[in-house]
């Protein structure tokens, strides 16, 4: 080894030739490094890609009778959902996650990200002419579309979940769930009080290391990853399915002193199994999105109980719970509120909260089972 003055190192001599070579005479640089190199693979380009709108447009195609009016109000949200992944990868140079002094219906702080995500899907879901009413985490009453640009279908949505996460850089993401209205004449508010089986279509998007929408329009559940290089949204996990047992159970159990005794049981045997068993790993980020994309990839539950500080809930049923469940069980698993399907409550307020266990079929069967026990026990 020799030491070179200018590295300052000990170096090989023919790390030392390429280093002068091409740092001392920058004119041989190319022809060096092109000999030292070895020659790149051919990129594979994808010439057939499956994007979302050309996945939902061959959905559509499979319906009798089919006018393309889900696919446009479809589109309208992906273009939402665009422009709110590149304003949250900005959000830390463009202060967004800066409260902006108010505090929307739940009494939670606003921040400037979840005033613009609020606004994109306004405005993005009115000019793609298929809305009729629409009710958001951000405003108190129903959203009513003026009359020339109304149509047939009511939409729920948060539009920025797990929005008190953005300054500490963990994943968030939009929820949302599509009806079609059930009144005559002009939708209104009780167009939105539909249980969750009556959904047409239902979706989540997740910020995070990539952004991603996972939707189901009735027919299996399906992940599709943005592809920033073209701006589409790529098909990458067809046909998701939740698995029927997971090993993760998702809670906040900071919370554990108001749960009643059901819950308290019932996470006292994932902690502690009684058949010798390995206990379930616990896993809570915070943002339903990020937890609830884990308990569909590796199955699981994931759960927010009511509670003496919150008896009814504290997750909103329309553009929450109601969403998720429909995804979940699309994807083979199961979601309740502890005595019944998510999908068969009847709302009869656009901001009801709503308890939920959700995930595995196996692991929420575990649940009910804990439940059914100490009710029978209060008997």
């Amino acid at each position: 080894a020799i030491i070179c003055p200018w590295l300052r190192a000990s170096c090989t001599p023919e790390s030392l030739k390429l280093y002068h070579c091409t740092h001392l005479f920058p004119c041989n640089r190319e022809a060096i490094m092109a000999q030292q190199a070895p020659p790149l693979p051919e990129q594979e380009v994808d010439v057939d890609t499956m994007t979302l709108t050309r996945f939902v447009l061959n959905e559509q195609r499979k319906i009798e009778g089919a006018t393309g009016s889900l696919t446009l109000l479809l589109n309208s949200l992906l273009t939402a959902i665009k422009a709110i992944s590149t304003a949250v990868r900005r959000a830390g140079f463009a202060k967004l996650g800066a409260a902006v002094g108010g505090t929307n219906v739940q009494g939670e702080d606003q921040k400037k990200l979840d005033v613009l995500s609020n606004d994109l899907f306004i405005n993005m879901l009115k000019s793609s002419y298929e809305v009729g009413v629409m009710v958001s985490e951000e405003n108190e009453e129903c959203i009513e579309v003026p009359a020339a640009e109304r149509g047939k279908y009511v939409v729920s949505f948060d539009p920025l979940d797990g929005s008190s996460n953005i300054d500490c850089l963990v994943s968030i993401g939009s929820i949302f769930g599509i009806w079609k209205k059930i009144c005559e004449g002009a939708a209104c508010e009780a167009d939105l009080l539909q249980p969750g089986r009556q959904m047409v279509a239902a979706g989540y998007a997740l910020y995070g290391s990539a952004t991603m929408i996972v939707l189901s329009t009735g027919n299996g559940v399906h992940g599709f990853t943005l592809d920033p290089s073209v701006g589409e949204f790529v098909l990458t996990d067809p046909d998701m399915r939740i698995p029927k047992r997971g090993k993760i159970y998702s809670i906040n159990e900071g919370y554990a002193q108001y749960w009643d005794e059901a819950t308290t049981k019932y996470v006292e045997q994932c902690k502690f199994p009684k058949d010798g068993s390995a206990p379930l790993g616990a896993r809570y980020v915070g943002s339903m999105v990020a937890d609830m994309h884990r308990t569909l990839k590796y199955g699981g539950i994931f759960a927010y109980p009511a509670s003496t500080k919150n008896p009814k809930g504290k997750l909103r049923l329309l553009y929450e719970c109601n969403p998720m469940a429909y995804i979940i069980e699309k994807a083979g698993g199961k979601s309740t509120n502890g005595k019944k399907p998510t999908l068969d409550i009847q709302p009869t307020s656009i901001h009801q909260r709503a308890p939920i266990f959700i995930g595995s079929t196996e692991n929420v069967d575990d649940y009910l089972r804990v439940q059914a026990e100490c009710e029978a026990a209060k008997k």
